[in-house]
Order: C-alpha cells, then structure tokens, then sequence
C-alpha cells in the first residue's frame, strides 16, 4: 500500500529529487510535507526496491552474515549511529527482540512494518546502499547500511550480499 499524495506533492518530489539528487531525504519529505515513504515512493526503479514486510525475517537472518555495518534511526530529533553486527532475532511479547554481542540490540515492533526498501543511490557524492525498514505511518523504523572500509568505499563483500539479497526479490 502506498502513502497517498497529491499530484503537487508528488511533482514536488520528482523536482527535490532532481535538483538534488544525493540530498538527503527525509529533509525533502520534510519540505514537501510527506511522510518518507513518498520520497521513497518516488525515487527511479534503479534507486529503490520495495519487498512486503513479510519478508523481515528472511531479510533479518540474512544480514546476520554481513559483518560490521552502520544501524540507523533517523527521527526529527537526530540521526542516531550504531556500527556493529546484526545479531540472531526472535519473536517474544510482541516484539522481534535482538540481543548478542553487538552494540546494536533491542525490541522492535515488527508488526508495524510495513514495507522493506532496498535504496541504491548516491548520498553527497558517494554511492550508498541500505535496507530501510518502514512503518505503517510512512517513516523509516530504522535502516541497515552496507558498511564503508578505511577508504571510505563500500565494503565489497557486503555490497555483494546487498546486491544478491535486492536481487533474490
């Protein structure tokens, strides 16, 4: 199910995404007054990829194999980074809960997930890939990044497991 726009939103969109095309997003949502999942919407069929979030924990045991990567969650108050491994989930009380011996755990409420993207695209220059997990509201819950190496490149054996993984869909 998509986030319903208008047409002067959505051409708002197309625009911001023109004009700025390794912008970042959530500030474009911001101006045009959309929840993310517009812009993601929006973004060309080579930038995102939307699975059903009945895929979560397939995509979830998967990037268990991805080694360190970069976890974010991104609210209108911060942008909050964790690098780290994806540790094992499990279902329990209502939550798909994650604990290991990563700096990444919690509880997540996977049943107000909604849709999965996969987002390829330039980020300031560099290209940039992530999983985006989003709510049934539109906004992003959280996203998984393909991790960078001393050089500031993408990690290749990740990109390799993004792209496999995008591409098993």
């Amino acid at each position: 199910m998509s986030v319903s726009i208008t047409s002067q939103q959505r051409e708002a969109i197309i625009q911001g995404l023109s004009d700025a095309p390794d912008g970042v997003l959530e500030a474009l949502a911001g101006r045009v007054g959309v929840p993310l999942r517009a812009v993601l919407d929006c973004l060309p069929e080579e930038n995102a990829r939307r699975i059903d979030a009945e895929h979560f924990e397939k995509l979830w045991q998967d990037m268990t194999s991805w080694g360190e990567i970069v976890f974010i969650v991104h609210t209108e108050d911060g942008v909050f980074e964790c690098k780290g491994t994806i540790p094992q989930g499990q279902e329990g009380r209502g939550y798909f809960n994650i604990h290991g011996d990563s700096p990444i755990g919690g509880h997540i409420r996977k049943d107000r997930c909604e849709a999965i993207y996969f987002i390829d695209r330039p980020f300031f220059g560099k290209r940039s890939c992530s999983v985006q997990f989003v709510n049934r509201d539109g906004g992003v819950m959280f996203k998984v990044f393909v991790g960078r190496d001393e050089n500031r490149a993408l990690k290749p054996e990740q990109l390799e497991k993004f792209e496999a993984l995008r591409q098993s869909f």
